[in-house]
């Protein structure tokens, strides 16, 4: 099914916890909901399943108005962060329910829930009570349960969030594939950009209960249109520094300066955000065209195959990336490249005004 959230704002208690969102989804696609927490996610899904009415708006389903229609009376299937299984029923049972109700019968039940369960790894535990797993498990089965009732809308609400990583790897990869199988409409929120970018599809970037942007996901992570939708889609967070072009130069606020490289250049005179993500930092070698500046470390967290290494200057305190584990201690004097080719940079209201290539 399309679904078409038409300028819908939700208010609670004089609040707008949605505000003046217009979002078209189209019939079979992968779309992915990316924000904070309590960027309005949740209840944006809660008014696509029909579970709350918005306070002003309306909701279409390919084309019909379905705004007052109870969730009953939708085909949609929804799973939670925190999962949801019927304690009295086997695991087996668990992922039948929505098939039974749809009066599916013999073989062409078994095969559907023995197919689910083999996809989410579950087929030697389909005799257990939902007492008797892990929290991942648990998770798990209700994944089964939403994909064995082939919904035309199926909602995931950061589903992953409580497997373990090398599950969560696998299931992101298939999740889109089996879905697609179906035909259904798929919207998967998040939480975390690297999955918005894993999963694929078009993602809807969400502040505060507002709709930034949206768009095809490498599109909206190359090229933010506001400041707001770099930040969302920046992990770690966006680095930010104000600066004045001026002739064939960038001043910055501590009154020093460096040439107007890369992107930087064709910049006309006046002030701006340059903004840029901890990839195209360097803290080993320089750029073709680097922006330079002297620092120190101030703390190296490490995670995982890589480290988050926060350097401070007198022009701010910024992040990058460094393959491994960082052998850099606190207090060390460093020199931060920033590649000028591939920065953003931001007017004074936030909106895009260049974004350099592979950004």
């Amino acid at each position: 099914m399309s679904i078409h959230l038409q300028h819908v704002s939700v208010e609670i208690g004089g609040e707008k916890i949605i505000d003046n969102v217009d979002l078209a989804l189209e019939r079979g696609t992968m779309n992915v909901l990316l924000g904070a927490t309590l960027a309005g996610k949740t209840s944006l899904m809660r008014l696509m399943a029909g579970l709350d009415r918005p306070t002003s708006g309306k909701v279409l389903v390919d084309g019909t108005d379905v705004t007052g229609v109870p969730v009953r009376k939708r085909a949609v299937a929804m799973v939670y962060q925190q999962f949801v299984n019927y304690p009295s029923l086997s695991v087996y049972e668990n992922i039948a329910s929505p098939l039974r109700v749809a009066k599916v019968k013999g073989d062409e039940l078994d095969r559907r829930v023995r197919e689910a369960a083999r996809v989410l790894g579950l087929e030697p535990l389909l005799k257990r009570q939902p007492s008797q797993l892990s929290g991942g498990q648990q998770q798990r089965t209700a994944i089964a349960r939403a994909l064995t009732k082939r919904a035309d809308l199926v909602l995931l609400d950061e589903p992953l969030a409580n497997l373990d990583y090398k599950l969560r790897e696998e299931l992101r990869e298939e999740l889109p594939r089996i879905l697609s199988q179906t035909g259904a409409t798929l919207v998967y929120a998040t939480t975390e950009p690297l999955e918005a970018l894993q999963l694929g599809g078009r993602t809807a970037t969400l502040s505060q209960g507002r709709l930034i942007q949206f768009g095809p996901a490498p599109d909206v992570y190359h090229r933010p249109n506001h400041i707001e939708s770099a930040r969302v889609f920046s992990d770690p967070p966006l680095n930010e520094l104000p600066i004045t072009k001026a002739s064939t130069e960038i001043r910055f606020n501590d009154g020093s300066t460096l040439p107007a490289l890369g992107t930087l250049a064709q910049l006309a005179d006046g002030a701006y955000t340059m903004a840029f993500r901890a990839d195209i930092v360097s803290l080993r070698a320089a750029w073709p065209h680097s922006l330079t500046f002297a620092g120190e470390i101030s703390v190296a967290e490490i995670s995982g195959s890589e480290s988050f290494v926060h350097v401070t200057s007198p022009r701010g305190t910024f992040v990058c990336v460094e393959a491994g584990v960082s052998t850099l201690q606190p207090g060390q004097s460093v020199d931060m490249h920033v590649d000028a080719a591939r920065v953003f940079v931001f007017d004074s209201a936030g909106a895009l005004v260049a974004a350099g290539r592979e950004s």
